[in-house]
């Protein structure tokens, strides 16, 4: 079976980076074993941040382990990629998704952090990956910078708690406003008719930025957080990194 141009994925972490639950129904398995869902919390790879990791419950109570999720043809499809050795489910048959809320809730934190990074250091990004543990954004700078003092600056912006929502522009709204995307090399999540942008402070006073991926809703959540070190990569580009806990906890 494949998946016709009617049937898509409802992705409902697109609404609510807190849902770590859902019901859902499989509407197709593909050859490599990817298993296709009406509708799902599971985020699927995209703009730097990893998929979700988790099971899905079957009514005989036994689990299909999911390794990733990805895209599929469009980015109206969603895949849950399961284990090795796991079993594969029939069409139609209805299951429970349960993502790793733990790993999902620290990418949470972290790109939320990686959003803080971009308002210390406005140069245009270049790259960024998202991690558990550590993460990196790259910026087209030249300019030497003290990596304690940009910690200071992201602390700030976490103690003062600022709150975290969503808007949604249409994609013909983010083409005329060029201005709002950072990335210098990576485009903005367009082609499903709407662009989410994470606004950070009280009407957006803080930020306002198009991204795609999951988000805490308030800054104090993100925790300590520190710049680990500045690489350069080449002769203007600079790699910072970005780790959980105070300073004096570097490695």
């Amino acid at each position: 079976m494949t998946v016709s141009p009617t049937q898509k994925t409802e992705a409902l972490f697109r609404d609510d980076f807190y849902l770590s639950t859902c019901e859902g129904r499989v509407i197709d398995v593909l050859e490599d074993g990817g298993i296709v869902l009406d509708r799902t919390c599971f985020y699927a790879t995209s703009g730097g941040q990893p998929g979700d990791l988790g099971f899905l419950e079957r009514s005989d109570g036994s689990r299909i382990e999911i390794a990733t999720t990805r895209t599929g043809a469009t980015k109206d499809v969603i895949v849950h990629v399961p284990g090795e050795d796991q079993a594969r489910p029939e069409v139609g048959e209805d299951i429970v998704a349960h993502i790793d809320w733990p790993r999902r809730y620290k990418l949470m934190r972290m790109h939320t952090a990686c959003h803080l990074l971009s308002l210390v250091c406005p140069y245009p990004i270049t790259g960024a990956a998202v991690g558990e543990d550590e993460s990196r954004v790259d910026f087209d700078m030249s300019e030497t910078i003290d990596k304690d003092a940009v910690t200071a600056k992201m602390m700030a912006l976490v103690r003062e708690n600022h709150p975290i929502t969503l808007r949604w522009i249409t994609d013909d709204e983010l083409l005329a406003n060029p201005d709002i995307v950072k990335s210098k090399n990576v485009r903005p999540p367009v082609g499903l008719g709407r662009v989410s942008l994470v606004c950070i402070g009280e009407d957006a006073a803080i930020d306002s930025q198009p991204c795609g991926g999951t988000h805490v809703s308030e800054t104090q959540e993100i925790g300590d957080i520190h710049i680990a070190k500045i690489e350069k990569k080449g002769k203007e580009n600079r790699r910072f990194r970005i780790r959980f806990g105070p300073p004096e906890t570097a490695a």
